[in-house]
């Protein structure tokens, strides 16, 4: 398996290639040359295993053996969930008829970006170690990776956990400062270990995100210093994801049975702001994994949302740049930078009379005119969303898009009645970010009048992208009217006791100014 750049300039990389470079040279985000089919009998074959068992076989689909062999990954998946508090890894919570949540928050730092992350960073560690054993003996070229990163709350902590300690590797996370949660900012601070380096910016999400894109672009300070991405923008976290959605597949095959399972239509509602763990969604679709719709479920910052309503991709305007602190601070984001993955696939499938383009996968030449076709279309996107702050596409691209995505938007009164509802209700206790989800699975099941199974064919999964003691404030807004409700024996963890009293470790950089993060990399690495 080959990966190109969505902006076209970048093609043929190696899986090892792409993940350790992150972000493409022309700026563009990484994707497979094309995306693998399952197996024929691949729902009979996997439908027993385990996640990890799982994970080997999809990660396989991507991976070629001959760059990571199948025992290696194997001990690798081993090792990157041995980590979780939960057997299942990812478990499916049913609520009531029709309606689960998988939880993705049984990783170190409670939240699912440990899924991905987990693993990469003993990816990281595994590529690293092979390309200092290959040197000869006694060389003194050590290779080494200095991780780049920037994060609204769950990255950071996530990606620390999962590169804390590990060998010829240096981590640097930026924040906004003051714009995450109490207790995501304790996790990243009171790491205290040499290569973890936490970086408080003067700023918003998007200043820190446009900053490290800053740095992965600039050639000479890349070169001298071999940045490693751990955003999403980096392929391995988009591929590990696909395994989740899956899981939860089985899961219900296994509770349900074949053949009510072929009745089913599956719903996913994700709670959307890099559009990373919803692109998973859609890539494990286009595999074949039969799923109805993927629900783009956004706070107020809903530059998706209104990009499904009005064929436009545009920023929002006003103070501080337009970006709205909300509830769920992790989906505070002004521009999703994984949408341009899923622009490169609705550029190269939708032509201008509304038809979907068709091709043999045999057919190379004409395969590879339409890929570079789209680079162009995806390049020229981005250049008018930089330069007028808007990009628009024909109605033809959305309706395309529509075949599996929906959108809505959640305001944060809504959040907390969500919050309520649900702990009434179901006794259940949702963190903002899933009750963001759980809101829109709602009302776009209202919408459409889903009938719920048993009584009709639609089951909707929502995916619980963290705990909820990492957002207390929201939590017990949320609940502390409610009779009976406790939130330090009902939703605390021992792991989060004592946790803001610990010693930090935090550098305080005053502007959002790439070259002043520079300098700041540069001392810190020479400490």
């Amino acid at each position: 398996m080959k990966y190109r750049s969505t902006r076209g300039q970048a093609k043929d990389y190696t899986f090892e290639e792409a993940v350790m470079a992150g972000l493409s040279p022309d700026g563009g985000l990484f994707i497979p040359h094309h995306i693998p089919a399952l197996p024929a009998n691949w729902r009979s074959q996997w439908k027993n295993l385990s996640f990890q068992q799982l994970a080997v076989e999809l990660l396989s689909l991507y991976i070629d053996a001959s760059e990571i062999p199948r025992e290696d990954l194997q001990t690798l998946v081993e090792r990157s969930y041995s980590t979780f508090r939960h057997d299942d890894v990812t478990p499916l919570a049913k609520v009531r008829d029709g309606f689960y949540v998988m939880e993705l928050f049984h990783g170190p730092t409670f939240a699912f970006k440990d899924v991905a992350l987990q693993f990469v960073g003993n990816l990281f560690e595994y590529f690293l170690r092979r390309r200092n054993n290959a040197e000869p003996e006694g060389s003194k070229n050590k290779h080494r990776l200095t991780v780049v990163g920037a994060t609204s709350g769950d990255t950071g902590s996530a990606a620390i956990y999962g590169l804390t300690g590990k060998e010829n590797i240096d981590v640097f996370i930026l924040h906004p400062r003051g714009r995450v949660s109490p207790i995501q900012e304790a996790q990243m601070t009171t790491v205290l270990d040499k290569n973890v380096h936490n970086l408080a910016v003067e700023g918003t999400f998007d200043d820190c995100q446009d900053i490290v894109k800053n740095l992965f672009g600039n050639k000479e300070f890349n070169d001298r210093h071999h940045l490693g991405a751990v955003n999403s923008i980096n392929w391995a976290r988009i591929l590990v994801q696909t395994i989740y959605y899956f899981h939860a597949y089985f899961n219900l095959l296994r509770t349900h049975g074949e053949e009510n399972m072929d009745k089913i239509h599956l719903n996913f509602s994700v709670p959307t702001g890099n559009f990373g763990d919803i692109l998973a969604g859609y890539y494990s679709y286009r595999m074949g994994l039969p799923v109805h719709k993927l629900i783009v479920a956004t706070n107020a910052n809903d530059i998706l949302y209104r990009f499904f309503e009005s064929n436009a991709y545009e920023k929002q305007t006003g103070a501080d740049g337009g970006v709205k602190e909300t509830l769920s601070p992790a989906m505070d984001i002004l521009v999703s930078s994984n949408f341009e993955r899923l622009l490169w696939y609705l550029a190269r499938e939708t032509k201008a009379d509304g038809g979907r383009t068709e091709v043999a996968e045999e057919d190379t030449k004409l395969n590879e005119t339409m890929s570079d076709q789209a680079g162009q279309t995806v390049n020229q996107w981005m250049q008018e969303l930089k330069q007028n702050g808007v990009f628009r596409v024909s109605n033809e691209v959305v309706l395309h898009a529509r075949k599996v995505f929906d959108a809505a938007n959640v305001t944060d009164q809504e959040t907390l009645s969500t919050i309520r509802a649900f702990y009434q209700n179901e006794s259940y206790v949702l963190d903002p970010h899933t009750a963001v989800g759980v809101a829109a699975a709602e009302r776009i099941s209202e919408k459409e009048k889903y009938a719920v199974y048993p009584n009709g064919p639609e089951v909707m999964v929502c995916l619980a992208t963290a705990h909820p003691a990492k957002f207390s404030d929201a939590v017990e807004e949320a609940l502390n009217t409610v009779e009976g409700f406790d939130f330090n024996k009902e939703v605390l963890p021992p792991q989060f006791v004592g946790l803001l009293e610990k010693e930090r470790s935090v550098v305080a950089v005053e502007r959002a100014d790439p070259e002043l993060v520079m300098q700041v990399i540069e001392r810190e690495l020479i400490k």
